[in-house]
C-alpha cells in the first residue's frame, strides 16, 4: 500500500491514491490559504506535494493560478505533425505532474473535511467504490475535481440523436461526446439484406454501439469490454434504454464466443502508449486492440457477414500510422474492404484554433470500413 508522510503539528499518514498514474509524491508539506501561487508553483515544479487544509475554494482559485504559469511553457507548433503531437504529449504529461501535487484529503468515508467543500462522498463512492475502513486516503485536486464532473455527466448523460435518448457515462468510461461515429453506426447499410440475427459490439464502452444495433432490429447484440467499470456502465445504459433482452454485455476477453453476422469495433483510434487506464479510450498501445479484431475477424463471421471498423484517420495525419499499414493489416488477416463511410468532426476542439493540433484535427475524417472475408 502506497502512503504519504507529513507533518501537522505531530507526525501524519495516509494512503495515496491515483487513478491518472500519478507517483507517490516522496516530500509533502502543508498548505492553506496563505500559500501564494508562485511559492506553490515554485514547490510542485521542484516536486513537493502540497497537502490543502484550508478553504476548498481558495484551493481551486490556487490551482488556476498554478495552471496559468504551467500555460506560459505551453508548445506551439513545432515540426512535424508527429513531433508537435509528442511534444504536446510531454507538455500534458508535465502539466499533469505540476498540478496533481496540489493534494487534498478524503477521510473515512470519502468526507472531505474543507470549509467550503462540497459533499463528495457519492461521487468518489461512483469512482473508487465502497469506502475502504482503512484511515484516510489522499488524492490529487485535479483528481477529484474530475471525480466530481464525472458524476455530473454520469447523472445529466449525452445526450445521442441516433438514439434520441441520453446515454449515461460513469467515471473512467469514454463518453460518447463526438457523435459522428455514432452516426455512421446508425446509417451504414446492415449486411445480409439487413437479417442479422447476432452482432458483437467489441469494446463496447458505455454500450451506446450495441444500443445502436439493438435499435435497428439486430436479433442478439454480444458487447463486450476489457474494463470492469466499462462492462458495468454499458449493463446500466442498456436497462436505462430498455434493450436488456436484446443486449448482453460480458469480458475480459475481445471476441465472445461463437459466430455473428456483424462485429463492430470502434477501437482507440492513437495508437500511443495510454499513461493510465483513464486513458484507455483515447490510446491503443501499438495497435494491439486494432490488430487483435483484425485478426480475428475472418474466425468469427458467420457466412456473408461482415466487420465493421469505425476508425479516425487522426492517427495517419499524426504520422503514427499509415493508410499503407492499415490496408496491409486488413489484408493480412484475410479481409477485403467493401465498402467506406466517412464524416467530418463536429466536436469543440475543430474550431479551437489555439490547439496545436488544430490543423490536423481541422482535416480529420472518421470512417466505417466495411469488412469481409477475402
Amino acid at each position: 500500500m502506497s502512503t504519504i508522510h507529513w507533518i501537522d503539528a505531530q507526525p501524519r499518514s495516509a494512503r495515496w491514491h491515483s487513478e491518472s498514474g500519478l507517483p507517490l509524491p516522496r516530500r509533502v508539506v502543508v498548505a492553506d490559504d496563505r500559500m501564494k501561487a508562485a511559492v506553490a508553483y515554485r514547490l510542485a515544479c521542484e516536486g513537493t506535494a502540497l497537502l490543502w487544509r484550508g478553504d476548498f475554494q481558495n484551493a481551486r482559485q490556487l490551482l488556476r493560478a498554478m495552471d496559468r504559469r504551467v500555460g506560459r511553457a505551453a508548445p506551439g507548433v513545432a515540426g512535424t505533425p508527429a513531433e508537435t503531437f509528442h511534444l504536446y504529449r510531454r507538455f500534458r504529461a508535465h502539466r499533469a505532474r505540476v498540478l496533481g501535487k496540489l493534494l487534498v484529503l478524503l477521510e473515512e468515508g470519502y468526507v472531505l473535511g474543507l470549509r467550503r467543500a462540497p459533499d463528495v462522498r457519492p461521487a468518489c463512492s461512483e469512482a473508487y467504490g465502497a469506502y475502504e475502513a482503512s484511515g484516510p486516503v489522499a488524492v490529487a485536486l485535479t483528481e477529484l475535481l474530475g471525480v466530481i464532473s464525472a458524476q455530473q455527466w454520469r447523472e445529466k448523460g449525452v445526450y445521442v440523436p441516433a438514439l434520441e435518448a441520453r446515454v449515461h457515462p460513469h467515471y473512467g468510461v469514454f463518453a460518447p461526446t463526438r457523435g459522428e461515429y455514432v452516426d455512421l453506426v446508425a446509417r451504414a447499410p446492415l449486411p445480409r439484406g439487413g437479417d442479422v440475427r447476432t452482432a458483437f459490439d467489441l469494446g463496447t464502452g458505455t454500450g451506446v454501439l450495441a444500443a445502436v444495433l439493438a435499435r435497428r432490429g439486430v436479433g442478439q447484440v454480444v458487447a463486450t469490454d476489457v474494463s470492469a467499470r466499462a462492462r458495468e456502465c454499458a449493463r446500466d445504459n442498456v436497462r436505462r434504454l430498455g434493450v436488456e433482452l436484446t443486449v448482453r454485455v460480458t469480458g475480459p476477453e475481445l471476441y465472445p464466443e461463437g459466430r455473428a453476422g456483424l462485429v463492430v469495433c470502434n477501437p482507440p483510434w492513437l495508437p500511443a502508449r495510454p499513461a493510465s487506464d483513464l486513458d484507455l479510450g483515447v490510446y491503443d498501445a501499438g495497435g494491439g486492440m486494432l490488430q487483435g479484431f483484425l485478426d480475428g475477424l475472418a474466425g468469427r463471421l458467420e457466412p456473408g457477414g461482415e466487420g465493421w471498423l469505425v476508425l479516425s484517420d487522426l492517427a495517419e495525419r499524426l504520422g503514427l500510422r499509415s493508410r499503407e499499414e492499415l490496408m496491409a493489416a486488413v489484408m493480412g488477416a484475410g479481409l477485403r474492404v467493401v465498402d467506406r463511410l466517412d464524416t467530418r468532426p463536429r466536436h469543440g476542439r475543430v474550431r479551437d484554433t489555439d490547439d496545436p493540433l488544430h490543423a490536423v484535427r481541422a482535416a480529420e475524417v472518421t470512417s466505417l470500413w466495411r469488412l469481409a472475408v477475402a
